[in-house]
């Protein structure tokens, strides 16, 4: 083999490696089904569901927490005592992410990425960046603290804190 053909077979290798490594730190995933986050939090006695119409003022209002046009009619829940279980689709980029949003007492417990769907800003599922919410409430339409983001998932950021701030919100109707 001559220099040019080894170069040539060292640009491939290399262009082979960058791929394989674009596909394996992809975010995209289901990480927990509804389901099992239901059960995984009921300590696997879920209560039924209960639902939220979302018309009249409330639209509105679900919109100005969003920053956008609410697509559904309603919105499922789970209840417990003083425990509400949301399971939220909200747009990254592109593409819905589930989220699992668990409120005692009207704040938050714990927030979890159920499936990601982005190739970018997974990096939001993880303890380091969801445990920023753990005892968040709604002081208006904000949560009481700031959120520090991530680089690279800003998108994936503002939807976790958008369906954060609805969950809370949804929360205070349903006692």
């Amino acid at each position: 083999m001559n220099s040019n053909q080894l170069k040539g077979l060292g640009q491939l290798f290399l262009l082979c490696v960058l791929l394989m490594a674009a596909f394996s730190v992809s975010a995209r995933g289901v990480y927990q089904t509804n389901e099992n986050f239901l059960a995984e939090t009921f300590k696997d006695d879920v209560p039924k569901s209960k639902v939220i119409w979302i018309k009249g003022d409330l639209r509105k209002t679900v919109a100005d927490i969003l920053s956008h046009k609410y697509s559904g009619l309603r919105v499922r829940y789970w209840q417990k005592d003083q425990r509400t279980v949301w399971i939220l689709n909200e747009i990254g980029k592109e593409q819905p992410i589930t989220f699992g949003i668990v409120i005692q007492a009207g704040k938050i417990e714990k927030v979890k990425v159920l499936a990601f769907r982005e190739s970018r800003g997974g990096e939001v599922r993880y303890p380091a960046f969801t445990e920023q919410f753990e005892d968040a409430q709604l002081i208006g339409q904000a949560l009481d603290r700031h959120i520090d983001g991530v680089s690279g998932a800003t998108l994936s950021v503002w939807a976790m804190t958008a369906v954060t701030r609805l969950a809370l919100y949804l929360d205070t109707l349903t006692t």
